[in-house]
């Protein structure tokens, strides 16, 4: 479940069971078991293309990074969870700073990350660049995992992160991840900011 060519790790069977049972919760519409499928695709990818520093951190951070997944949540608190419970498993001090970042998706500049965290962050929004239909599979799935909240707010705050990171000089902090996504992250968005205005 959590194997991919360049991280020949074993996942001790409780742990892969535990990780299994988040990431299977019933109000996951997003981030489950499929988006972190995709972040080890990407993460094969970087290691085949340009390679990583510390690879053994930021495998760990791909599996634990939304272990902890409450929409409820006060912001932060997800990733702060989830980091704790990555160190818990013997996760390094880097791959909990790493996770903790994801609290900050859209704020983070390049000056302030190395070269591993600035890829594993855009793994994890990549979805944006996807193809249009997945793209707007991503998009519908995260307004089922926060039918709690009123529509109208729901709509506005969405509207406010997705025409922020459109208006971004750079959605993604890597060269890697803007050559290849920018142009169709950006028609992305601005069909989901339409949709949503």
């Amino acid at each position: 479940m959590f194997e991919c060519r360049h991280a020949p790790y074993v996942v001790e069977e409780a742990l892969a069971r535990e990780l299994e049972a988040h990431y299977s919760e019933p109000h996951r519409a997003y981030h489950n078991l499929t988006h972190i499928a995709e972040l080890l695709r990407w993460f094969d990818a970087v290691a085949d293309d340009i390679g990583w520093r510390d690879p053994r951190s930021i495998y760990d951070a791909i599996l634990f990074h939304d272990v902890i997944y409450d929409p409820l949540s006060k912001h932060g608190s997800n990733e702060a969870r989830s980091a704790e419970l990555a160190t818990q498993h013997g996760a390094s001090t880097y791959t909990r700073d790493v996770i903790l970042l994801t609290a900050r998706h859209g704020s983070v500049t390049r000056d302030e990350v190395d070269a591993d965290a600035a890829l594993f962050l855009d793994s994890d929004t990549a979805i944006l660049g996807a193809r249009p239909d997945v793209f707007d599979a991503y998009d519908a799935a995260i307004a089922v995992e926060y039918k709690h909240v009123p529509a109208d707010a729901f709509r506005a705050g969405r509207r406010s992160f997705l025409a922020n990171m459109r208006e971004r000089p750079r959605i993604f902090l890597t060269d890697y991840f803007h050559d290849r996504l920018d142009a169709t992250a950006r028609a992305n968005l601005a069909r989901a900011v339409a949709r949503l205005s």
